[in-house]
């Protein structure tokens, strides 16, 4: 599955697009480059309520755990965790 994402400003000027992308994947919208929001086919809100899944389950791609990942452990990329 491709991620879409899209600034807020972007999703306001192109609203119709937007939820013509959330036809076939989730969008997600963004405010100073955080995410803010999630647009979604209703379809999938409402089986996102029936079954009781975290938005992770959701969202999460198929074979992940097959993708190999390798974390830069360096304390000059490490930054504070920002809890605001």
């Amino acid at each position: 599955m491709t991620v879409t994402t899209l600034p807020i400003q972007d999703f306001i000027q192109n609203a119709a697009e937007a939820t013509s992308v959330a036809n076939n994947e989730p969008v997600f919208i963004t405010d100073r480059g955080r995410t803010t929001h999630v647009l979604l086919k209703f379809s999938d809100y409402q089986r996102l309520i029936r079954e009781h899944r975290n938005m992770a389950e959701l969202l999460a791609v198929p074979d992940m755990a097959d993708i190999e990942f390798e974390p830069i452990r360096s304390r000059e990329t490490a930054k504070p965790a920002d809890f605001s």
